[in-house]
Formats: C-alpha cells, sequence, structure tokens
C-alpha cells in the first residue's frame, strides 16, 4: 500500500496518491468486511502500483447470492467514501480533493461492468451469468476510449468467463444449487445495481465535464509532474 503511494506520488504528487490509494483500501475493505460477514476466510488488501488492490477470499462463496453480496459492498462502500471526499472538496474548494473523488466515483463505476473479474461481473451473477455478454461490448468501449495494456489483461482473465456465459444453463444440474437464489432477492440486487450504477455514471459525467480526467485534474494540481490519461490509476 505504502509502495503504491510512493509510486502514485512520483506522477501525480504525494496528496492525490494517498487519497486515491485511501479510496482503494476502503473499496477492498468492503469485500473484506462483507466476506467476513458471511463467514467466509478472506486476507486483508493487497496492492501493486499502476495494478490496483484486491483481497483474495481463501474459502469460495457457497452461492451466487453470497457472491453478490461480497462483490456489491466494494462499489458501495467505495462510493460512499469517494462522495464524503466530493462533499469535502466542495466545502473546502480543494481542486486535488475533487480529483481524488473523481478517481474513486469512476473507479466504482468501472467495477461495475458486468463481466468478471470486475466486481459487476460477481453482481450480475445472481441474476444470469448469460448478462457477463454485455461486459464485452463495455469492455471494448472502455478499450476504444482509453487504451490501456490493463485492459488487455483484463480481458484475457475475462474471456473464460465469456464462455462460461455461452454455454450457462440454468437447470445444469452441475450449476444449479449455486445459482438458486429466491426471485425477490435476486431483483433487489438488479435494481441496487442498476441504481449505483446510474448514480456513477451521472456523477462521473458531470465532473468530468468540470475538471477533466482525474489525471489531468492532478497534473492540474501539480503542473510540474506529467500526467495523461492512461496514466491515470486503475484498479
Amino acid at each position: 500500500m505504502l509502495l503504491s503511494v510512493g509510486a502514485y506520488a512520483l506522477v501525480f504528487g504525494w496528496r492525490y496518491a494517498a487519497g486515491f490509494v485511501a479510496l482503494m483500501f476502503v473499496h477492498e475493505m468492503g469485500h473484506y468486511l462483507a466476506a467476513r460477514r458471511r463467514g467466509l476466510a478472506v486476507g486483508l488488501p493487497s496492492f501493486i502500483p499502476f495494478v490496483g488492490a484486491w483481497v483474495q477470499l481463501k474459502d469460495l462463496p457457497h452461492d451466487a447470492e453470497t457472491d453478490a453480496y461480497v462483490g456489491m459492498a466494494g462499489p458501495l462502500l467505495g462510493t460512499a467514501a469517494s462522495l464524503a471526499c466530493y462533499v469535502l472538496a466542495r466545502n473546502e474548494n480543494s481542486d486535488w480533493l475533487l480529483a481524488v473523488a473523481y478517481a474513486g466515483l469512476l473507479l466504482n463505476l468501472i467495477n461495475l461492468i458486468p463481466i468478471l473479474p470486475f466486481d459487476g461481473g460477481r453482481i450480475t451473477a445472481v441474476l444470469s451469468p448469460r448478462i457477463w455478454l454485455l461486459g464485452v461490448p463495455a469492455m471494448g468501449g472502455l478499450y476504444w476510449y482509453s487504451p490501456s495494456p490493463m485492459l488487455i489483461l483484463i480481458a484475457l482473465l475475462a474471456a473464460p468467463q465469456v464462455w462460461k456465459a455461452i454455454r450457462f444453463r440454468r437447470d445444469d444440474p452441475q450449476t444449479a444449487d449455486y445459482y438458486r437464489v429466491k426471485p425477490g432477492v435476486r431483483w433487489s440486487y438488479a435494481l441496487c445495481y442498476l441504481a449505483l450504477a446510474a448514480f456513477l455514471a451521472l456523477m462521473v459525467a458531470d465532473l468530468h465535464e468540470q475538471i477533466g480526467t482525474p489525471g489531468e485534474a492532478a497534473a492540474a494540481v501539480h503542473p510540474d509532474r506529467a500526467a495523461t490519461e492512461d496514466q491515470a490509476p486503475q484498479r
């Protein structure tokens, strides 16, 4: 975590780096706390600079609802922390903190792309893994907008999940128990997912109009540091 702060600080300045890494930590702690709440063994967040952060589930969720619960907790807690930064930035008229809030909101929005290994893939699986097929054009659009080697790596990780989605059958005896979720529970996750995605999209679009990309905003605060869009931190 400290190495990530140091690495981001070299590009974006220490305040932005500390704020962004803190938001990643809060996001991952959402997963950690949710997993512990469901009785799953889980490791503390791990960080790799310019790659992101994650928590390792040592026990696999025993059903799709548990997986969705753990997956949803990260974006929810991460969004709440990003909104706290946004409110504080407005109150204090702080450009760097506003850039941190934008980066956090964007991070959580990207993580809602409905395909594994993103959190959105875990959440939408409670409805049907076939929804992962919608993540393919979303990934393509994200790469077209902001090409990144990390997105290529994520696409490679997602490829087996796309094949799994194509072959998915709800009556398959090998997976029927895992995906057996009450309709009311299933649709409550769907509504929460759609509401959170819509809210994040509106917030990101509004802040993008005001300050540009997170990297551009950080560079404006620290003009002596060259920061381009493809250097913006991603999960």
